[in-house]
This record gives C-alpha cells, structure tokens and sequence, in this order.
C-alpha cells in the first residue's frame, strides 16, 4: 500500500473516531437534557456554566450543594487533538507518557486515556469520578485548545434557585439558559469564531 494510501486510511479512521465522539456526546447530552426537561418546565431556566468565561478555579467543586458537584468535566472531541502529550491528562513534570497514576493530572484519575493509533490517544471523561474541580481544564487550555470544559449536568443539578456556585464564581461564568438549551458545548465553534453559537439569554 502506498504511502498516500495509508496516510489516507489513518484520516478517514480518525475521522471516523471524531465523528462517533461526537454522535456519542450530542446523543448523552440529549438524553440528559431530556431528563432535565421533565425536571423542570420547558418555559424554565436552569443554571450552565459559558466555558469562555471560565477560569477553572476549583470553586464548582467545593460549593455546590451536591457531593460531589453537579457541574463536570466534558470533552468536545472536535477540538481535540487526540495528543499523546496531553496537557490535560499528564502533570506537567510526569515521568512518563503513561497511564500510571503518578503521571496523571487529575486527581481522582477520572480521565481515561486510551491509545488510537501512532501517533493518537483518545480521551474519555469517567463523570462519576469527577468531581468538578477544573484541573484537567486549566491544563488543556494552558497546553492545548481547551477540549476539556466543564458543565452543569442537569441530570445531577436540583437547580438552586440561588446556585451556589454562582454567587462565588470570581469570572462571572454562570448564567441562566433555557431549560430546553441547558448546555453551551464547545465544539465546532470557537469563541471568536463567525460560527459561534450565541448562549441563549433568558
């Protein structure tokens, strides 16, 4: 087989990796915006957090009323870039590009990282490991583009009137959107992008 060939073979397959990831996101989101809307009225708000404006300081971890906290990490694939040197998975000082746990960033390892293909690592967030507390998502912006962001999961939020969170969030991140839009995940669009999705206002 060619060279064209194979390189050919390696984007289609990672394409394809990309678009299942996808899929597989919007389809759980959905589901999970499903749940929400029985929760609480389509004419509702409820709480999200705008992954531009966060700084990932930790607080969603240690205020929100639940333990652990209703808001996670999430990963829009379309902004990754599958690197075996990720920024969001690996301490900055890490023996090893490894799985082992001293190696890895997050603290409860709620980051698994699985091997795609020379030179591609794929990474999946374990949300019930998760405890919201922004580390991987400061790393990934730091060192990558910010794939790793996180969100209220409304099928574990019980929508505070008053969020907790929000009255201590120092970026002013969390706002109120639609109960039928409850997330604003990155993805296709970048903040600055002519494709940018507006948050929805209240």
């Amino acid at each position: 087989m060619s060279n064209e060939k194979q390189e050919n073979k390696r984007t289609s397959r990672r394409e394809f990796i990309q678009k299942s990831m996808r899929i597989g996101l919007g389809v759980g989101l959905t589901a999970v915006g499903g749940l929400a809307a029985f929760r609480v009225h389509a004419e509702d708000s409820v709480w999200q957090l705008d992954p531009f404006k966060c700084v990932a300081c930790g607080r969603c971890a240690d205020y929100c009323v639940m333990t652990p906290s209703a808001v996670k990490c999430v990963h829009a694939f379309d902004l990754c870039g599958y690197c075996d040197l990720c920024g969001g998975y690996l301490k900055p000082n890490s023996n090893a590009r490894s799985t082992a746990a001293e190696n890895q960033l997050c603290p409860t390892s709620a980051i698994r990282r699985k091997f795609v293909e020379e030179p591609y690592f794929e990474y999946e967030i374990e949300e019930d490991l998760c405890i919201g507390c922004g580390v991987c998502v400061k790393g990934c912006t730091a060192f990558g583009n910010g794939s790793l962001h996180l969100q209220v999961r409304h099928n574990l939020c019980v929508n505070c009137n008053e969020c907790s969170i929000a009255r201590v969030c120092p970026a002013d991140a969390f706002q109120r959107v639609p109960a039928s839009s409850p997330y604003l995940i990155k993805g296709e669009w970048t903040k600055d992008s002519k494709n940018k999705k507006q948050p929805p206002t209240e």
